[in-house]
């Protein structure tokens, strides 16, 4: 796919604005939008979308489906609107930080609500009112209740068994695996062997037993599904696409293991064989990230059909996404499962070209942008280059000494997207902050800077550049330290925390960003 000459911010979700504690699909998310429309932007990047785990400090690129939409994410305000909670249901509302999530409240807050709001939802459609408190809509003290001129229609019905039937083919198993991890309090590993390996029988009793359960965990997906679809309606109008992310891997805790074991590299007891990482190199030790390795010969002989589906509803979400670790479509590190040391592990080769012909013809264009830091050699160049998706461009991996670093801005090629920092590196003040005196002196060289806002010099080396697309972070745009960093890589506490307020969109930003947007003709 050919990219036009533009750029965008990136914000995930979660960092967003809002009343509940954590970003949601809200007012705060259309503020950011409006905000990015003023600013002259024409993309919004985030990261994956998935419902996170405690157990992995929730981080979005570990999580219990790679098909599933994240339901901290829910804008209980609009279910409010919806109908399906009463403005008493709401309360009381924690005394929530503005400016980080804290997870585990947010969480038992919002999973309250949101299964009050499925149970009046199901009950409306068994005929009952279940404390739907329809006869009293004024609300005189009564928590639940609703308007029931807003209640649940049968037009909302409708809509929901219509998604059901729509995405039942990773819904169905969603559901009854988040429902099963709700009776055996554990993952799905430790399960019960006739679960473990799906016994139909089996399943068939636990989806009966589970039914409610089961449907909270519908109702929760087609709640996101519906805010989702209305939110990027409403980014479209304003001539903004959304940027997604794709984790090459998945968990081991996921729907996705436990319901299609064929795609990964398991033993006959279903435990990984081998896991993914990165080797050693002369920086560190490298790193055992511990996720499942595909089976890519199984895979194959399916044409990719579990990657193919994956990859139709990510794009019925999304209109661009970035391919994380690409490196991994090449080729992949393989460490045996039974080993702590990314030493012990092996290249293997993955699919590469026969991969992504077979997703072309799927899916026509390929609206792939590609992380192709570390490990960057010949083979993965020549993959990148004979489907044409953009690499990434990142000045932390600069050495401003060096004549010519690939990483300097002024050396961009057009087929690459550039980004001021990522979700994984520090903020542009952080890592100005941190540089040495030499290589600080060699950045403002090279780039016309005094460092006085050395994060504005660099967005505006980024917009000059030649990279046909480019990207900066909400931190970045407001000069923040390492404080507002949002994920440290290695590390499992403290991350994918930050947030910003309101007062962070202000139309001074927008109009300081769109004049460089304009004076560097990125509309």
């Amino acid at each position: 796919m050919r990219f036009d000459r533009r750029s965008g911010v990136f914000l995930h979700l979660t960092s967003l604005p809002g009343p509940h504690g954590i970003g949601d699909l809200g007012r705060g998310a259309r503020a950011f939008v409006d905000w990015l429309d003023a600013a002259e932007q024409s993309y919004w990047q985030f990261c994956p979308l998935g419902p996170t785990a405690p157990v992995h400090g929730d981080s979005p690129y570990q999580a219990y489906s790679a098909f599933a939409g994240n339901p901290l994410l829910v804008s209980l305000d609009r279910l409010v609107e919806a109908g399906y909670l009463g403005e008493g249901d709401l309360e009381p509302v924690p005394d929530f930080s503005p400016h980080e999530v804290n997870y585990d409240r947010v969480r038992e807050y919002k999973t309250d609500r949101l299964r009050t709001a499925a149970e009046r939802f199901r009950s409306a459609g068994d005929g009952s009112d279940a404390g739907s408190a329809g006869d009293d809509a004024a609300g005189d003290g009564d928590g639940g209740a609703v308007d029931s001129d807003r209640g649940v229609s049968d037009a909302d019905r409708e809509a929901f068994e219509a998604f059901r039937e729509r995405e039942s083919a990773w819904l169905d198993d969603y559901a009854l695996f988040m429902a099963l991890r709700t009776r055996y309090d554990g993952a799905w590993t430790s399960w019960p062997e006739s679960v473990r390996a799906r016994d139909p029988e089996t399943l068939a009793a636990h989806r009966e037993e589970l039914a409610s359960e089961v449907h909270y965990r519908e109702f929760a997906q087609f709640v996101f599904d519906r805010q989702w679809r209305d939110l990027r309606e409403y980014a479209r109008d304003r001539g903004i696409d959304l940027v997604g992310d794709l984790p090459i891997y998945v968990a081991l805790d996921s729907t996705d293991v436990w319901a299609s074991p064929e795609a990964f590299d398991l033993t006959s007891d279903r435990d990984p064989a081998a896991v993914a990482g990165v080797p050693p190199n002369p920086q560190d030790d490298g790193q055992r990230w511990g996720n499942p390795v595909y089976d890519w010969e199984t895979l194959a002989e399916d044409d990719y059909g579990w990657w193919l589906d994956r990859l139709d509803r990510l794009f019925d979400l999304v209109d661009v996404t970035r391919i994380d670790h690409f490196k991994g479509f090449d080729e992949f590190w393989a460490i045996p499962a039974d080993s702590d040391s990314p030493a012990d592990g092996e290249w293997r080769d993955a699919p590469g070209a026969d991969f992504f012909e077979t997703v072309e013809a799927r899916l026509g264009e390929l609206p792939f942008v590609v992380e192709d830091l570390g490990f960057v050699d010949q083979s993965l160049v020549d993959l990148r280059e004979r489907f044409g998706f953009p690499a990434m461009r990142v000045p932390h991996y600069a050495d401003w000494c060096r004549e010519g670093d690939m990483y300097q801005p002024m050396h961009y090629p057009e087929n690459s997207v550039a980004y001021s920092s990522t979700h994984d590196t520090n903020t542009l003040v952080g890592y100005y902050e941190d540089l040495p005196a030499e290589q600080r002196s060699c950045l403002e060289y090279n780039i016309g800077a005094d460092g006085s806002e050395i994060n504005w010099s660099m967005i505006e080396a980024i917009w000059r550049s030649g990279s046909v697309l480019a990207f900066t972070t909400m931190q970045d745009v407001l000069g923040l330290d390492e404080h507002a960093r949002f994920n440290r890589p290695g590390t499992k506490l403290g991350n994918w925390s930050w947030r910003c307020t309101t007062e962070a969109f202000s139309e001074g930003l927008a109009d300081r960003l769109a004049r460089l947007t304009d004076e560097h003709i990125r509309n």
